[in-house]
């Protein structure tokens, strides 16, 4: 096979994280991004594009000869953009918009998962106030209250205030209510072309603004990999009891999922249940993970995107720990105060174990300043997750962002093994 040209789609933190990890692979000769960040400015071509116009996405990958695009975000796959890239006769990592549903509607998902028999919260679809009214006092406190359609990972609320949760459900509209799940979350990631699924490493993630897990949802404030509380047969069971269903169950519907099913997983005390379903690689996590895959990233998109995904077999994976910690920008997750300066090392090129991920910024002149609400990713491998955490945290003393802020506890429990080995699956 020839070297590889690749184009990515999205300007985040994930689309900087994907094209890092896809330049490291000798099969690729050429990364580009559209329409990219600073970060990604400053190591491969990057382009200006509509990402939610499936045809100028297709012309652009023409235009600069790409073998694979890659799409990020999941605003891009819901809006058809893997659809049109594909009709054009290019090799597309990412689903069909009728397959990404699985992220674009919580309540589609909830019946695939039915369907499939997956393990998943029991719930309720709830278009009107009443139906919400009858759904919390159904499952009782905490109250689980989600956004039915894309809400970039903040539409959800978990909450014991019962009139919290009315008003949340008033102003997403269509709401999924659903039981609440005990235990730790895992976030698995799956490359799959829509019959073979293979299994990336579990993450954990950390959704609330505040250290100990206190304030509102975010889409993600830090997250580590591997997870030393989680028991040994993990990804095995999740293939086999959620993943194999789930995609014999799209392919029987006519709509097999081709790309990045993101698994979010509670493991409760009766066993592990599915959260959610992304339809993409998520963020923070795939920071984390990516900085510890051997394998070559961009053949491994590139044989799902052209169904030959049965000739990769398992992947490799370095024997260490990453860990990565959000920068964001003050008042975040509400509406972000953007435009503070942001200087210091690495912003741009790694150094020994730590390397920055850019998610929010822009260029003000030559100043690099945020342009959102998560700003920056500090990532760090280390023998293990204690080293990890330190050095990602000693990396992020050393930015000069007054105006930023970031949890401090990333982590922090899993290093010190103050989280129960699970035992139930």
């Amino acid at each position: 096979m020839t070297a590889l040209t690749v184009l990515v789609i999205g300007s985040g933190g994930r689309e900087h994280a994907l094209a890092r990890a896809i330049a490291a692979d000798p099969g690729v000769a050429a990364v580009h991004v559209a329409p990219g960040n600073p970060g990604t400015w400053h190591s491969w071509p990057s382009h200006a594009v509509d990402q939610l116009d499936g045809q100028a996405v297709a012309a652009l990958a023409i235009r600069i000869g790409a073998d694979l695009v890659v799409v990020g975000p999941e605003a891009p796959l819901v809006a058809g953009v893997a659809d049109a890239v594909r009709a054009a006769g290019i090799a597309c990592f990412g689903p069909s918009a009728a397959a990404a549903q699985l992220e674009g509607s919580k309540q589609f998902a909830k019946d695939v998962m039915v369907a499939a028999g997956v393990p998943t919260a029991a719930s309720r679809y709830c278009r009107t106030a009443d139906e919400v009214a009858a759904a919390l006092d159904e499952f009782g406190a905490p109250y689980v209250v989600k956004q039915d359609g894309l809400a970039a990972g903040k539409g959800v609320i978990v909450t014991s205030d019962r009139q919290a949760a009315l008003d949340h459900a008033a102003e997403c509209g269509d709401v999924v209510v659903e039981e609440y799940l005990d235990g730790p979350e895992v976030s698995l990631f799956v490359i799959t072309d829509g019959a073979v699924g293979v299994p990336l490493q579990p993450a954990q993630d950390f959704k609330r603004v505040g250290d100990d897990d206190t304030g509102p949802n975010t889409g993600g404030m830090g997250a580590y990999t591997p997870l030393p509380w989680a028991p040994s047969g993990l990804v095995d069971a999740v293939m086999e009891r959620v993943v194999d269903p789930t995609l014999a169950e799209m392919s029987r519907r006519g709509t097999p999922f081709a790309g990045l099913l993101y698994v979010g997983l509670a493991m409760t005390s009766r066993g592990l249940r599915v959260v959610e379903f992304n339809a993409r690689f998520g963020d923070p996590e795939t920071q984390a993970v990516l900085a510890l895959l051997e394998s070559p990233l961009g053949q491994v998109l590139y044989a799902a995107a052209t169904g030959r995904l049965a000739e990769v077999g398992p992947l490799s994976w370095r024997d260490e720990s990453a860990v990565i910690v959000v920068a964001a920008a003050e008042n975040y997750p509400g509406t972000p105060r953007t435009g503070g300066s942001i200087s210091g090392p690495r912003l741009y090129e790694s150094a020994d174990n730590v390397h920055i991920v850019h998610a929010g910024t822009a260029l003000d002149g030559d100043q690099l300043v945020s342009a959102g609400g998560r700003v920056l990713g500090v990532v760090a491998t280390g023998p293990t997750l204690t080293d990890a955490r330190d050095d990602a945290y000693a990396a992020l003393a050393q930015l000069d962002f007054p105006t930023g802020f970031w949890r401090t506890d990333i982590a922090a429990k899993a290093a010190a093994g103050l989280i129960p080995p699970i035992t139930t699956l």
